[in-house]
């Protein structure tokens, strides 16, 4: 008797391991996937200061997917990470510009445009996606 129970005992034991081994194995399937979904998109956003990141990368990240966004303030360029299993490019565009920001691909909302603080009014005709260099030498050329 004390065999049979023991016996039992070892089986129970070796299922629930092996029903743990392939838990595991499911949830690193799952994460693997997750990652494959992100997708990464650069593009530049007229804008000229603090404020104007906040907002940016607010209107960004409000999307539902979009997993970060980072405006650079130099450079006219934002950085988003999204799943592209739950946005695309067109959706972040379009979120940026109803905040009142020109991007490559939309134009800003005039009436948001107007509701933004003065020192966040830009220029309509600035250049985007400036590298550092760029903007320094375009300086001192048109000078």
């Amino acid at each position: 008797m004390k065999k049979v129970i023991l016996s039992l005992a070892i089986i129970a034991t070796v299922s629930f391991t092996s029903c743990k081994n392939e838990t595991k194995q499911k949830t690193n399937t799952t994460e693997v996937s997750k990652e494959v979904a992100n997708a990464t998109l650069t593009f530049g956003v007229r804008g000229n200061c603090g404020m104007c990141k906040s907002t940016i990368e607010k209107a960004a990240n409000a999307l539902d997917g979009v997993i970060n966004a980072n405006w650079d303030v130099n450079k006219k360029k934002i950085e988003v990470s999204f799943d592209d299993t739950k946005t695309d490019a067109t959706a972040i565009h379009k979120a940026i510009a109803a905040s009142g920001y020109d991007t490559e691909k939309e134009s800003g909302s005039e009436d948001a445009y107007k509701g933004l603080p003065a020192c966040c009014k830009y220029d309509h005709e600035m250049a985007m996606n400036q590298s550092g260099e760029e903007t320094a030498e375009g300086h001192a050329n048109h000078n």
